[in-house]
């Protein structure tokens, strides 16, 4: 009976690894959305109470993160995947860490383009864990997508797939990463940065910075992207949306004179809300707003800056 039941074990395990491969074989050159979506839900679980930086939940984010990294061949950018830094908030220290991983480009190598998203969120508060699974675990998730993608399809530039910490805290992930490069900052040609992804009830996905850089609005306008979702360009000092210039990591980026572009979706009602979990996010969306960055990604691949 107890062979049985062993050979029955193994046969389910054989097909449930077979009907996984079969959901994600036609994204084989690309990445698979089940596996993105796996990762979301576990890293807005409470199991990563809120992801706060200096927490117990943060350290298991960097871990996770780093693990996801290893089992993606992506090498760390500097000695190691961890960059440290101390900062301080409302009279409390922060013991804060970026993880930082490379891709090593084909033909650009010594070029660089950041494609970011923070990992951190707002932790517990009164006895209430803010998952944050919008806001970035939906960012965070789409650099493994990143990073799956490139196992198949190599990048021109090289890649640096940023997870930064302490963005709601002031953005001070990004701006000790700009202040302390560990390579040069004009060798960084573009920041695609990322930041709430996962939800749209109207199919929309927003991108700034095309006012400012000729090559990046080209690389965004003049193709069409998706069919399912709408790719639009706004939410900058030249419309009458709220200006997202500053509103997130790229901010950083943009102020050393850093092209960069900015995905993210309009404010929902579980913005920064115990509610932010991952039953409101919207799978089909989520998956094709990240494929639709990659098409961005590939024009930018292309681009001599």
């Amino acid at each position: 009976m107890k062979i049985k039941l062993i050979a029955l074990c193994l046969l389910c395990h054989f097909i449930c690894i077979h009907v996984n491969s079969q959901i994600c074989e036609k994204e084989a050159s690309s990445f698979c959305g089940e596996s993105m979506l796996k990762h979301l839900k576990s890293l807005s679980s409470d199991a990563f109470e809120g992801r706060r930086t200096g927490t117990r939940g943060a350290l298991k984010t960097r871990k996770y993160i780093i693990n996801q990294f290893h089992s993606l061949n992506v090498q760390p950018l500097g000695k190691g995947y961890e960059q440290a830094f101390l900062f301080v908030k409302k009279q409390k220290e922060y013991q804060a860490i970026n993880i930082l991983g490379l891709i090593k480009g084909t033909k650009n190598p010594d070029e660089y383009i950041v494609i970011s998203a923070h990992y951190d969120h707002e932790g517990i508060k009164k006895g209430e864990i803010y998952n944050g699974a919008d806001d970035n675990a939906s960012g965070l998730s789409a650099l493994f997508g990143f990073g799956e993608y490139f196992k198949n399809n190599p990048p021109k530039y090289s890649v640096i797939l940023a997870a930064f910490d302490g963005e709601e805290l002031g953005l001070l992930g990004s701006k000790h990463f700009v202040k302390n490069p560990i390579i040069p900052l004009k060798n960084i040609k573009v920041n695609i940065n990322m930041d709430m992804i996962g939800r749209s009830e109207k199919n929309e996905l927003y991108v700034v910075g095309t006012e400012r850089n000729k090559k990046l609005k080209h690389a965004v306008s003049y193709y069409q992207h998706s069919k399912k979702i709408k790719l639009i360009e706004g939410h900058n000092d030249s419309d009458a949306l709220e200006n997202w210039t500053y509103s997130s990591d790229h901010m950083n980026f943009y102020k050393k004179g850093i092209p960069f572009l900015y995905f993210g979706v309009e404010d929902h009602n579980d913005y920064h809300e115990p509610t932010d979990d991952y039953e409101n996010i919207h799978p089909e969306f989520y998956i094709e707003a990240v494929k639709v960055i990659v098409s961005v990604f590939e024009k930018i691949d292309n681009l001599r800056f």
